[in-house]
């Protein structure tokens, strides 16, 4: 009997953070999986909180229609939700629960023979450990980030670079007009992906990320050089995860339970403190935040999520199990959760954008 002849029902679920183009996939997977297999569909609210607490809905043609264009997900999610390693306040502290029993429960109530998971690095781990517990499982690759191991990009990335692409734009007039330094910080933990793709496409002059410690010495370098050419403004673009040469992270708080407890935020403020402490040259700062993770999804996102979520019905049709949506060049194909599980990727200091933006004399202060 074929894969195609043995599901009937799959479930999907939204995990980690938000971005544009969630409800794209939704709205692929789930069509291609009603309309060309027959099969019917369950969706669990708040990514693997709702498959540990069994909070589910039934989806229907009319549950997943005209969601092409919206932000956020209509399943909602969560980024703290583990059913192997669940948080729970007992008398104000956090206790760590394995409810992957819980899980498997609801999944056996629910009758779904697959599940599809949406979501960055995080949810991925989560997902291959249901695979290896033996329950049928595959991924799609989500993060504004666009940090994912094995996939060359991830929807929700360029939405978020056309917000940073704005803001810049607007900084722009504002530096020029007052001969300032500006300074945007943008998301990016561990990775610059957005820092990097956001400068390049809106004109930074300097961009700091993760992959590459910076001076202030050579930042200030940089900016006395414009200067010296006519320049007398300059828009810096930093990543909340850039950090000094033998500094640390800027962490502004924790949050106990998480997978990641640490939230970033105070570079941006930093830099611009001691640029203009040190030059005397007026510097704002601004936090684009999670404006980057909001809005209507590019034409891009629509049909990279799109694909991605068809392809993941074709997956579950031809039993391929374990394994996460990628695109790999132009192509849409697929590689092993355990490739992507816990992996990040970064930038390369030979990447041809990050040669791009150097011929262009952006500086990365180093």
């Amino acid at each position: 009997m074929s894969a195609k002849k043995k599901i009937k029902r799959i479930g999907v679920l939204t995990g980690g953070g938000d971005c544009p183009g969630l409800n794209a996939v939704i709205r692929a997977v789930t069509k291609t999986a009603m309309l060309e297999f027959g099969w019917e569909a369950v969706g669990f609210h708040d990514g693997y909180e709702g498959v540990v607490d069994n909070v589910a809905t039934e989806l229907t043609m009319s549950h997943v229609s005209n969601i092409l264009t919206q932000g956020g997900t209509i399943l909602g999610t969560s980024n703290v939700a583990n059913p192997f390693a669940h948080p729970r306040k007992v008398r104000g502290k956090t206790i760590i629960e394995d409810r992957s029993k819980d899980a498997f429960a609801t999944l056996k109530k629910h009758k779904v023979d697959c599940l599809v998971a949406i979501g960055g690095d995080g949810t991925m781990a989560i997902t291959d450990q249901m695979h290896r517990a033996g329950f049928p499982v595959v991924g799609v690759p989500k993060t504004i980030d666009n940090d994912l191991a094995g996939t060359d990009i991830t929807f929700g990335h360029d939405t978020a670079v056309q917000v940073i692409s704005d803001a810049l734009d607007r900084l722009h007039t504002t530096a020029q007009a007052h001969h300032r330094v500006m300074v945007l910080e943008v998301m990016g933990r561990y990775a610059g992906w957005l820092a990097l793709n956001g400068a390049v496409s809106g004109g930074g002059d300097i961009v700091l990320i993760p992959e590459i410690p910076f001076t202030f010495d050579k930042v200030i370098k940089n900016i006395h050089w414009r200067r010296k050419h006519g320049k007398r403004f300059s828009l810096i673009i930093v990543a909340e995860g850039a950090k000094p040469l033998g500094g640390q992270l800027i962490v502004k708080r924790r949050v106990e339970g998480s997978p990641d407890p640490i939230r970033l935020g105070g570079i941006g403020k930093m830099v611009a403190d001691h640029i203009e402490m040190e030059t005397g040259i007026s510097t704002r700062y601004t936090v684009l935040g999670h404006i980057q993770r909001g809005g209507t999804p590019t034409a891009m996102d629509r049909r990279l999520a799109t694909d991605l979520g068809a392809h993941a019905a074709d997956m579950i049709a031809h039993g391929k199990f374990g394994r996460m949506a990628a695109v790999h060049g132009k192509r849409v194909t697929d590689v092993p959760l355990s490739k992507v599980a816990g992996k990040i990727r970064k930038v390369t200091l030979k990447h041809p954008t990050v040669r791009a933006a150097r011929g262009l004399g952006m500086g990365f202060g180093d």
